[in-house]
């Protein structure tokens, strides 16, 4: 055994009896981080704003501090870039990582000293008790990859920022620097068809154990080491055993990666953000990703049907049901206050407290009433290629509202890499089991308001084109995979097959 995979296997024991310990306190821990969170948060701008000082409990705090997502919590960012200190937490953020905004551009989202480890040891943890778990201890000996956001970073207001990714590769550990790829200089690269070139002549001819990033930006790698090297990348990478995935669902690109691949690899999900690391896969045995539940973050959760009310049910750990759809609402030591992340979840479990991520709370559509959301779509497609067999590498839905004669529809644009023998019954198929997911959806086609969903063919490459179009290629962004407008589907026009 190499010495570092000798050094992990203690240190795996240990982290896994810790976070097995956890799921017994998870309840306790919450209140307990709530009290802590406060007793930073009254000395700060926002306390003093939201009147920390007399709040002794949840109900009391979800009072005084309404949900806010990043466009209403702007103004205390503006406060930070000014130069001002203990605004959301003490002392000033140590980074800012830029991330998408929605309506006025870039957001800052603030990581300061307490919040770092959040970020950093999640990710250890979760491959710890992967290690733990499995007795796979011999990947930590070989070549690793993140395929990540550049690591430069810009000041802003004096705070050195960059994309999530970015920041945290300043913190891998020292010991892991000689296994990791790509280069510094090749993880700089902004161009990202330029920077996956790069990667896979870095990557091609190593010991790769470990790869890890989102699943289409995964394939894309796939993909382009197969066609240099006229290899699977199982067979190219033989000591290949781990897969680190996370940012979108995984299940509509699985199927196509393990085809890449060639053979089985254990694969690990994850939920990061920028805002926080929320939940990771605990157990190769067990379904869903275990709540960070004793990370320096209180977790509220809203009825997902609720959260653009004006006051919605917030909802604490103890309070949480098994299979109901809640949007989730964070507090942190990085100064974040009934902050909204923008994700839905469901538990599937509350011993211990796992949960899926089901979707976007802006992205669905009910144009007329509906409410679909991404799990439901993601669900139905599944179903659907059970039932008639094709290989589809990605898609997004729109709706379709007629104007004048005829009706209206929802119309799904999909880029197939294998289409299916039947591409009339495959629509009926997925119309049936859209029907059977979403009640509302079912009335609105039993009452002849809306018509079957129509398939609109996308071109191979085209959804990688339009990303690069709006120069979203690569990286941590992904294709939104639904909307209750047509922008995505317009801007799809120029690789749409008529």
């Amino acid at each position: 055994m190499n010495l570092k995979s000798l050094l992990a296997k203690p240190f795996a024991g240990y982290i896994h009896k810790q976070v097995r310990k956890s799921m017994q306190t998870a309840v306790a821990d919450q209140q307990n981080i709530l009290n802590s969170l406060l007793k930073t948060g009254v000395k700060t701008m926002f306390g003093k704003d939201h009147h920390f000082a007399d709040i002794t409990n949840h109900n009391n705090f979800a009072q005084a501090v309404p949900l806010r997502d990043y466009e209403q919590f702007k103004p205390y960012i503006e406060k930070i870039k000014a130069g001002k200190h203990n605004v959301l937490w003490k002392g000033q953020p140590i980074y800012f990582a830029k991330t998408s905004g929605t309506t006025s551009g870039a957001k800052y989202i603030p990581i300061t000293k307490d919040s770092v480890p959040n970020h950093i040891n999640t990710a250890r943890n979760a491959l710890l008790c992967y290690m733990a778990e499995t007795g796979n201890y011999k990947f930590a000996n070989g070549k690793m990859i993140f395929l990540s956001g550049s690591p430069e970073l810009e000041r802003v207001g004096g705070i050195p920022t960059g994309r999530l990714s970015g920041i945290v590769n300043h913190h891998v550990p020292r010991y892991l620097r000689t296994n990791q790829l790509p280069s510094y200089t090749t993880n700089c690269i902004e161009e990202w068809e330029e920077k996956l070139d790069k990667i896979v002549a870095e990557t091609i001819a190593q010991p790769m154990t470990l790869i890890s990033g989102i699943p289409p930006w995964m394939q894309m790698y796939f993909d382009r080491l197969t066609a240099k090297s006229g290899k699977s990348v199982g067979e190219l990478f033989p000591g290949f055993s781990v897969m680190v995935q996370g940012g979108v669902n995984f299940e509509p690109y699985k199927t196509k990666l393990y085809q890449s691949i060639g053979r089985p690899v254990h694969c690990i999900e994850l939920f990061p953000a920028s805002e926080g690391f929320f939940a990771f896969q605990d157990s190769q045995e067990s379904n869903g990703l275990l709540l960070n539940t004793n990370s320096g973050i209180f977790y509220e959760f809203v009825p997902a049907g609720e959260i653009f009310n004006e006051n919605p049910t917030r909802l604490n750990l103890a309070d949480v049901k098994v299979g109901e759809n809640y949007a989730l609402i964070i507090n942190s030591n990085a100064g974040l206050w009934g902050y909204n992340i923008g994700d839905t979840v469901k538990f599937i479990s509350t011993d211990p407290y796992r949960l899926i991520v089901t979707g976007r709370t802006r992205h669905f559509i009910s144009a007329f009433g509906e409410h679909v959301i991404g799990e439901e779509v993601e669900a139905a497609m599944l179903q659907t290629l059970e039932r008639c067999p094709a290989s589809v590498t990605e898609f997004t839905v729109a709706p379709f509202v007629a104007q004048g004669e005829g009706k209206s529809y929802h119309e799904w644009f999909i880029e197939f890499e294998t289409l299916p023998a039947d591409t009339g019954r495959f629509a009926a198929t997925l119309n049936d089991c859209m029907r059977q997911k979403n009640v509302y959806y079912d009335d609105l086609q039993a009452g002849n308001i809306l018509q079957p969903l129509k398939i609109t063919l996308v071109r191979k490459g085209g959804f990688i084109e339009y990303m690069k179009s709006i120069g979203k290629l690569g990286g941590q962004n992904k294709v939104a995979r639904l909307g209750n407008d047509r922008k995505l589907a317009e801007g799809l026009g120029d690789v749409i097959i008529n």
